[in-house]
C-alpha cells in the first residue's frame, strides 16, 4: 500500500472516529483535554504501529482499545491519589486531635514541679559527662549548636549527636508525661 492512500486511510479514519472516541473518554475521565490527549495518543499510536498489525486486526477497535487502557490507567491513578489524600487527612486529623489532647491535658504546675525537676535531674546525671555539658549549653543556656561546637572544640554534628542523645533519654524518663517532652524538646 503506498504512503499516499495511508494517510488518505488514517485521514478517513480519523474524521470518523476521534469524536467519538473523544467522548468515549470523556465519559470516563470528565476532562475534555485528557479525553484529546489520549483520544491523540492512541491515534498516534495506531499510525506508528499501523504495518505491525495483522491484517485481519480493525484500526477503530485498536485504537478504541488503546484509549480504553489510558483511561483506566488514568482512572487507577485517581483512585490512588485519593486513597494517599484520604490517609494524609486522617493522619492530619490524629495529629491534630493529640495535639488538641495533650495541651488540654497539659497542667503548667505540674511542669515546674519539684517531681519533673528531680526526673530530669536524675536523667542528666546519668548521661555521659559531654553529652550532659552539651545539653546544659544547649538547652539551659541558649547557645546554638555552632556557638557550642566553638567553645568545646566540635563539630557542629557531634553537637547534633550529643543533644539527639540526651533528647531520647529525657523523652524515655518522661515518656509518661507528654505535655512535658513537648515542652523540653520544642521549646527550651
Amino acid at each position: 500500500m503506498s504512503s499516499f492512500s495511508d494517510i488518505q486511510n488514517f485521514n478517513r479514519l480519523f474524521n470518523e472516529y476521534y469524536e467519538r472516541f473523544i467522548r468515549f473518554a470523556l465519559s470516563y475521565v470528565k476532562e475534555r483535554q485528557i479525553a484529546e490527549d489520549f483520544v491523540t495518543e492512541a491515534f498516534t499510536s495506531y499510525w506508528e504501529k499501523r504495518h505491525q498489525l495483522s491484517r485481519d486486526s480493525k484500526p477503530p477497535a485498536y485504537i478504541l482499545t488503546t484509549i480504553k487502557n489510558k483511561c483506566l490507567n488514568y482512572l487507577q491513578n485517581q483512585k490512588v491519589q485519593l486513597r494517599v489524600k484520604e490517609e494524609l487527612r486522617d493522619h492530619y486529623e490524629w495529629d491534630l486531635n493529640t495535639r488538641i489532647n495533650t495541651l488540654g491535658a497539659c497542667d503548667p504546675d505540674f511542669l515546674f514541679s519539684d517531681e519533673i525537676q528531680r526526673i530530669i535531674e536524675s536523667t542528666l546525671k546519668e548521661l555521659p559527662q559531654k553529652t550532659r555539658q552539651i545539653f546544659v549549653l544547649s538547652r539551659f543556656e541558649g547557645l546554638s549548636y555552632k556557638e557550642i561546637a566553638e567553645k568545646m572544640n566540635l563539630s557542629t554534628k557531634s553537637i547534633e549527636f550529643h543533644i539527639s542523645k540526651a533528647l531520647g533519654r529525657l523523652r524515655l524518663s518522661l515518656v509518661d508525661f507528654i505535655c512535658i517532652s513537648l515542652f523540653l524538646f520544642y521549646f527550651c
